[in-house]
């Protein structure tokens, strides 16, 4: 009987599930615009009948926008792999006549707070699945703008509200999963989890192009999909924005608040009180369909990188929606089975029910958006911060292209200066006034918290961006010390200082001298770098420093001198002629110079590999440095000659014991391998490395409750912040690095001891490494003076590990070189 039952309930399913139409999403007693197309007439299928492609999702909005009046569109940009970033603005036709008013309106109340915003329409940004395989908001997104286009009910909400609709936060991963979900789809749906339609293959379409996690980059803004949302919000700055997610299949719908006692310090509790009574028209619009939800027990608004987070640090309101998953067309589930187009319409329903809050509450969400850069502006202080680094012009110009994709002022130093043992120096240093609209944002990029309410965090702890762009820092600067305002950011123009018939020299501290070094290995020309310091015609030279000979080279020596001037302007290096080889200190022709070979690089990927971390590794060598690194998919690297590589990376993973023998031969044979994170414990379980670890441990708590058990085991985990370690300059792994200790990055709890012989441990945690965010009692005891960092001699190879990602989401540029150094110097270690 039972079985009986069960394919009768299967049988119904796949017969109803095929007739869901659009009328199952729309609030009923509504009439529509005939002359607005329904999503189906534009992409073929009802919505949810198929997972929508990025290509037919903009297809259809833009034949919306060309029906409605209510909408107009525009391409911000393109994602890595060349699709457009669109975003449609929604709301009245007589407020579009006059958008540009309106939209100055709204910035000048945020200025001035003597402006009657009551009359003000309220400003509203919706945004859908920035990870690409929670597809239920994008498709959604079909029937939300629809329904804001043809509803004839909604005139009033348009007139006193501007929607801001962003259909796809990421257009890649949302294609990705699209055609996953699509190719495994059955004619008879299979509910089974168990189908191939529910397990996507390595990396997924959570992520980008490069594997990134885009609902991290909200404040550091390193992706081309973030850069256009980002320039949008400050264009308009919103009073709220929704984040469309979606989580676990047999959980329901949540919404924020999420748990309170894990909102950042930074967030007004005005903000806290606002979003719960926004909740409650969530709460209303899906008691209505019967949807269950809940709320304040999961998720949390600490890191300001997230969509729902960001906002709250710019007077605006930011909520997340966590839909349970189908992960393709139904599933079977706790709650019963689990449709596509149900996980559709809860998003549709809460994207509605915002936008009625938001009429509703309109007034007060202006009053408190004002509110808000009111206070900033009095309570900002008459100083400034200084951030640079004297030696790096780069790396500081990179932070500062992120304050001012925040539209932070920023300007110049007037003249070089010392503060706290550091000089910051013209042309290298940025100085912001602490006065300023945004300096609540600037406070949070450069927040330093130790201690916490809380001991659980969804995300990272730590994000302090003077320690991930491994610049110098001071506050309590004076203004005196501010030259001219920045209007445009231009990175220093790279030069060579004159045409040399003996030789150039080129300083490894400035960030793309990797770029420049492996364009120059590629051309076949010869270089040496300097394994100690030195001077040459009274200017001094560091460890590392690259050496192009101009005798016995490939190309004459006006062709070189015209090589080298490309790449100086190309890499913004400043390369140095020099005349004689006789130094203070070794000179040109000491065997202290080494040669440097060409790399091969390859990275493991695929099955049990990290997606995030290989992607950023990939983005690193593709991007930053414009270096070839080939990927090698675990599925195949057994079968393949590693001969050609002189490098592999294994980034964090947990690979089958049948890859050893094959990378034992090829380190012996001269290879160098660098491993990442768990990597670290494979090799020296497979004794490819001689590790000691120190083992993690637990805090004592007594009394814990049953309830509370998960609570205890998960405040142990490092979920991501930052320690000091001293740095041995001398070291081929430091080289670059001006200064003697250096702030790293780590979420793991990976301690591996340190060696009894000081230089082999050429980076050392302190005896009190915590420079920000969260660690346990015990483990902040465990972690002093251990090392992240490996080198050992396996044959006539090596092999180097990492306890910690040195990459991390693209905006640790402080830590990139560490991996350059282990490309280009891993030999010499």
């Amino acid at each position: 009987m039972k079985k009986i039952l069960l394919l009768f309930l299967f049988v119904t399913f796949s017969i109803s599930a095929q007739k869901v139409d659009l009328s199952y999403y729309l609030p009923q007693n509504t009439t529509y615009n005939k002359n607005i197309p329904t999503p189906k007439s534009v992409i073929g299928h009802e919505v949810g009948e198929w997972h929508i492609t990025h290509d037919k999702l903009v297809e259809y909005m833009k034949v919306l926008a060309a029906s409605s009046d209510r909408i107009s569109i525009e391409n911000r940009g393109k994602t890595y792999e060349d699709r457009p970033l669109l975003l449609l603005t929604i709301t009245a036709p007589e407020n579009h006549k006059n958008i540009n008013k309106i939209k100055q309106e709204h910035i000048d109340a945020t200025n001035d707070s003597s402006i009657d915003v009551s009359k003000n329409p309220i400003v509203v940004y919706q945004g859908f699945s920035i990870h690409g395989n929670e597809a239920s908001g994008s498709n959604a997104a079909l029937a939300v703008a629809y329904y804001l286009a043809a509803a004839e009910n909604i005139k009033d909400l348009l007139k006193n509200t501007v929607i801001l609709f962003d259909p796809s936060f990421n257009p890649d991963g949302l294609q990705r999963f699209a055609y996953w979900a699509n190719t495994n789809r059955s004619k008879n749906i299979n509910p089974d989890p168990n189908d191939r339609e529910y397990t996507e293959i390595w990396p997924r379409g959570r992520t980008n192009h490069y594997q990134f996690d885009m609902n991290r980059d909200w404040l550091p803004v390193q992706l081309p999909e973030s850069k256009a949302r980002i320039a949008s919000f400050h264009k308009w700055l919103p009073n709220i924005l929704t984040d469309h997610h979606e989580m676990g299949s047999n959980s329901s719908f949540f919404f924020q608040p999420g748990i309170p006692s894990r909102t950042n310090p930074l967030t007004p509790q005005m903000n806290q009180d606002l979003t719960k009574e926004i909740a409650t028209y969530h709460a209303k619009a899906l008691d209505k369909i019967g949807s269950l939800y809940y709320s304040e027990e999961s998720f949390d608004d600490f890191y300001y990188g997230k969509g729902s987070t960001f906002p709250d640090i710019n007077g605006s309101i930011g909520i997340l929606f966590e839909q349970a998953s189908s992960r393709g067309h139904a599933q079977e589930t706790t709650n019963g089975i689990l449709t596509f187009p149900f996980t559709i319409r809860n998003q549709f329903t809460a994207a509605l029910s915002t936008l009625e809050a938001a009429k509703s509450m309109r007034v007060k969400i202006l009053k408190y958006q004002q509110d808000f850069y009111k206070e900033s502006r009095n309570t900002g202080v008459k100083q400034a911060i200084v951030f640079g680094d004297e030696k790096d012009a780069a790396k500081s110009f990179h932070l500062a292209e992120v304050l001012k994709r925040h539209q932070v002022k920023m300007y110049d130093v007037k003249s070089d200066f010392t503060k706290n043992g550091k000089n910051f120096k013209k042309g290298y240093s940025y100085v912001v006034p602490m006065n300023q609209k945004n300096q609540r944002l600037v406070k949070a990029m450069f927040d330093v918290r130790t201690k916490f309410k809380d001991s659980l965090f969804y995300d990272v702890s730590a994000w302090t961006f003077n320690h991930a762009f491994g610049v110098d820092y001071a506050e309590n600067i004076s203004l005196s010390k501010a030259g001219d305002e920045i209007t445009e950011l231009k990175l220093n123009a790279g030069t060579i200082s004159f045409k040399s018939d003996y030789g150039y020299l080129m300083p490894w501290n400035e960030y793309y001298a990797p770029k420049a070094l492996n364009t120059i290995l590629q051309k076949g020309i010869r270089a040496k770098v300097s394994m100690k310091n030195f001077k040459n015609g009274g200017a001094s030279y560091e460890y590392g420093t690259v050496f192009i000979p101009v005798q016995n080279q490939k190309l004459d020596a006006s062709e070189l001198y015209q090589f080298l001037q490309k790449i100086a302007e190309e890499s913004n290096l400043k390369i140095a002629a020099v005349n004689t080889g006789l130094n203070e200190g070794i000179d040109l022709g000491s065997n202290n110079f080494k040669p440097i070979t060409i790399p091969k690089v390859a990275m493991l990927v695929g099955n049990g590999i990290a997606g995030n971390d290989s992607g950023e590794i990939w983005h690193l060598f593709d991007q930053r440095f414009d270096m070839n690194i080939t990927r090698l998919d675990m599925s195949y690297f057994t079968r393949i000659n590693l001969q050609k590589y002189t490098h592999i990376i294994i980034p964090s993973s947990s690979i089958e014991k049948s890859a050893i023998n094959k990378l034992k031969t090829w380190v012996k044979n001269g290879g160098v391998l660098v491993g990442y994170k768990n990597t670290a414990k494979w090799l020296a379980s497979n004794k490819m490395v001689n590790l000691q670890f120190e083992k993690a441990k637990i805090d004592s708590i007594k009394n814990v409750s049953f309830e509370n058990k998960s609570l205890q085991f998960g405040a142990q985990y490092i979920g991501g912040a930052i320690f000091e370690a001293d740095l041995d300059r001398s070291h081929p792994i430091s080289f670059g690095y001006k200064n003697d200790k250096i702030a790293l990055f780590r979420n793991s709890t990976l301690f591996i001891k340190a060696d009894k012989n000081s230089y082999n441990n050429p980076i050392q945690y302190t005896s009190n490494p915590l420079l920000s965010g969260y660690i346990s009692k015990e483990n902040a005891k465990v972690i002093k003076n251990t090392v992240p960092f490996k080198v050992q001699r396996m044959g006539r190879g090596r092999v180097i590990v990492f306890t910690d990602n040195t990459n991390f989401r693209a905006f640790w540029f402080g830590t990139n070189k560490l991996l350059m150094n282990a490309v280009f110097f891993g030999d010499k270690m």
